[in-house]
């Protein structure tokens, strides 16, 4: 019966200014132009720019960017109004605030990466671990980019636990075993450096260096 949301209709009083504002400040595309109307292409549906005399009803867009201070700036820059500076949300997000040209507020955002994190997030362990192995696997994926480290410690620790499974208690050893099993053959050299740092001498485990992934 329903087929989803096509348009949010956004009331403007210049549709020129606007469609620059969203086009070639946020960079949207026109995905379609009428007699007083402009749809702007925003991915998975479209803003329809109505011109109207005077603004009836305010909308509020939320719109994902990759630095929020940057993209305050952009909008303020094309004629957007800031209500509120980069903050960081109880959500694990940067976000700021800003009318646009004709009043629609506009939340710019983005998701903080680990990096960012004031706290070090909890391992999806199942089965019981030393202290100091599940110290020594966080230690050892901070050395994982942020963009992969949440897939990196999934992984990871389901490897780990696998090699565990057994005695069902994870020791540094496994967790020193896994770190490498659980990375790609190619790129098992990235892991050399963080081991030595670690204390451990990576020759001694140059057979799950060799092994093929499972």
């Amino acid at each position: 019966m329903f087929f989803g949301i096509s348009h949010v209709d956004v009331q403007v009083t210049d549709l020129e200014r606007a469609r620059a504002f969203y086009c070639d400040c946020l960079g949207f595309s026109v995905a379609k132009s009428g007699t007083g109307f402009t749809d702007v292409d925003v991915g998975t549906f479209a803003l329809r720019l109505t011109r109207v005399k005077s603004i009836e009803r305010q909308v509020s867009l939320r719109v994902q960017v990759r630095e929020v201070d940057e993209a305050l700036a952009a909008v303020v820059a094309a004629g957007g109004t800031s209500l509120y500076d980069k903050t960081r949300t109880d959500d694990l997000e940067w976000m700021a605030a800003a009318l646009d040209p004709d009043g629609h507020r506009i939340i710019l955002w983005r998701e903080l990466t680990e990096d960012e994190y004031d706290f070090v997030p909890e391992l999806p362990k199942e089965l019981t671990w030393n202290a100091d192995a599940e110290d020594l696997l966080k230690s050892l994926l901070k050395h994982v980019p942020a963009l992969f480290r949440a897939l990196a410690r999934r992984k990871t620790t389901r490897v780990i636990e696998e090699l565990a499974a057994e005695t069902r208690r994870v020791t540094k050893e496994h967790v020193v075993r896994g770190y490498i099993l659980s990375s790609a053959k190619i790129t098992r050299g990235r892991l050399i450096e963080p081991l030595k740092a670690h204390g451990y001498d990576p020759a001694d485990y140059q057979a799950e260096f060799d092994e093929e992934p499972g």
